[in-house]
């Protein structure tokens, strides 16, 4: 018999409805991992599943024979995922709902349609005593990981989530053992290369008090290699680009670690600072670690049509679940969830799918776009066709078609130009996209827990097809936590300071977020 998840919240505890009864019959975790392939649909699993079966010569478009991949087998259920007030959600709403389970406005960070402040799974596991990391592969200030981190009315406040994030100005100090991911400017100032107004130099406000620090590769490989088994030294905070990290199809491995990689670390670092804070006694400590892990750039590709970095970016998505799959069979106080904050691109895969001409891009558009601005040579035209177009699989491209790109380039923008790239090689593999914005598409729900049993509980508990909001109120379940107890927490603070930005500004703040979400942006 399967029991439905209700998001029914007692005194912040998560009550299931079923014969079961109570909060109790969620598997406990010592630890919780939840990771969110942004941007990611259902239809995007299929491509790249399509894609690595047909481009390692396991099968062919005449005769296809597409294997299951990385998450295939770990599929539980579905995720609705609209706004509080709008069909289409953005990350931040999304993301508000999945890590502190309430409906609240596209751009919200962390607060209730009010302003409010509300805690997350992550900031309650905190006060009872779990470590805590963030990995993203965007900006680590972007929606997704702010909303986990930090209180603010516009995700595009990114500063001042910087400086909840290290600790400077929220409430709970300096409460997050692991950060990594990109944003670098949103920590430094003007004078220094990055964003900040104030001057203020979050790196070393952090390293003062004990953080460790990694701007790129070498410093990162340096740390970990200084612990045993791959450890970081914790508090650490990891930098390792101004804005997001590259795209994992123009990634360079001598600069930035993989998804991969950082969560390899993260978990041996996580998870040994756990035991070690319980060494004085013969048993582990009940209290192990969140963390959430944002594949975050599949969503960017989509944004921008782009089929190669979409599909690339989800098949490393896929080996970090293959990686955390049988991390978490060794480690059977552990769970895993994961789920999309929304679907991006509209993604349709009709008649004449053939992923094979994906294949010959061996960079993304907006790399070479951005290629293309940097250029200071005499025959802009000659380079674009002879230096980068081959590059992304459109070197026969017809004088007519580059000539086209390149009067969109000069008439709309480097973006236009990505995404006027990204239709010309999608429209060769057979692909369409319906839009450049998010849709309110159900994404996939995938779960894990070690044993038959315990996986079998978790999907009957929750899965099937869900609203966002009820996930963090499983994990807050299985980790013992409480939302509500730490909200209050929250709340207290901003009676007595103006942490949060004042509420005046809301109303304005919301229809520039939904403009922003009906223009395709975020």
């Amino acid at each position: 018999m399967l029991y439905r998840l209700s998001s029914v919240i007692v005194t912040g505890t998560l009550v299931l409805l079923g014969s079961v009864g109570g909060a109790s019959c969620v598997p406990r975790a010592r630890s919780f991992i939840y990771v969110v392939p942004d941007g990611y649909g259902p239809v995007s699993q299929t491509m790249a599943r399509d894609y690595e079966s047909i481009t390692t010569g396991r099968s062919t478009p005449g005769r296809p024979n597409s294997a299951q991949i990385g998450v295939d087998e770990m599929l539980i259920g579905t995720v609705r995922t609209q706004a509080a007030d709008n069909l289409v959600t953005d990350s931040a709403a999304s993301a508000t709902a999945f890590a502190c389970g309430i409906k609240t406005y596209n751009g919200a960070i962390a607060v209730d349609e009010d302003g409010q402040p509300v805690a997350s799974v992550l900031e309650a596991a905190h006060l009872s005593g779990f470590k805590t990391g963030l990995i993203a592969t965007s900006r680590i200030t972007h929606a997704t990981p702010a909303c986990y981190s930090a209180h603010v009315l516009s995700r595009d406040s990114e500063n001042e989530i910087a400086a909840q994030q290290i600790g400077r100005t929220h409430p709970f100090g300096a409460y997050l053992d692991l950060l990594l991911g990109g944003g670098r400017r949103q920590f430094l100032p003007r004078k220094d290369g990055g964003q900040r107004t104030d001057d203020v130099d979050l790196v070393a406000w952090a390293k003062e008090r004990g953080y460790g620090y990694a701007a790129d590769r070498a410093a990162f490989d340096e740390a970990a290699a200084a612990g045993a088994e791959g450890r970081l030294p914790l508090p650490f905070l990891g930098l390792f680009a101004s804005s997001h990290m590259a795209y994992e199809l123009d990634r360079d491995e001598t600069r930035e670690p993989s998804l991969l990689d950082m969560t390899k670390a993260a978990l041996a670092s996580l998870e040994a600072a756990s035991h070690n804070r319980s060494s004085s006694s013969s048993s582990p400590s009940q209290q192990g670690y969140f963390i959430m892990i944002e594949a975050s750039r599949i969503d960017h590709a989509g944004h921008s049509n782009d089929g190669p970095g979409h599909i690339h970016d989800i098949l490393m998505y896929n080996e970090v679940m293959a990686y955390l799959r049988d991390y978490v069979a060794a480690h059977p106080d552990t769970q895993l969830l994961s789920a999309a904050d929304h679907e991006c691109g509209g993604l349709t895969l009709p008649g004449r799918w053939d992923p094979r001409p994906l294949a010959a891009a061996r960079r993304t558009s907006e790399h070479l776009v951005r290629l293309l601005g940097q250029y200071s040579g005499g025959d802009q035209r000659a380079y674009f066709r002879t230096a980068l177009l081959p590059q992304y699989g459109l070197g026969d491209a017809s004088d007519a078609a580059v000539d086209g790109m390149l009067e969109t380039y000069r008439r709309r923008g480097a973006t236009a130009l990505v995404v006027a790239m990204g239709g010309a090689l999608s429209d060769r593999a057979g692909i369409r996209w319906s839009t450049t914005g998010h849709t309110s598409v159900d994404v996939n729900l995938y779960g894990a827990a070690a044993g038959r049993d315990r996986q079998a509980r978790m999907a009957a508990l929750i899965g099937g097809n869900r609203d966002n909001t009820e996930l963090p109120r499983y994990v807050e379940a299985a980790l013992g936590v409480s939302i509500a107890n730490a909200t209050a927490r929250l709340r207290s603070a901003q009676a007595g300071s103006s942490w949060v930005q004042r509420r005046e500004e809301l109303a304005a703040i919301k229809r520039a977020a939904n403009l922003a979400a009906w223009n395709h942006v975020h």
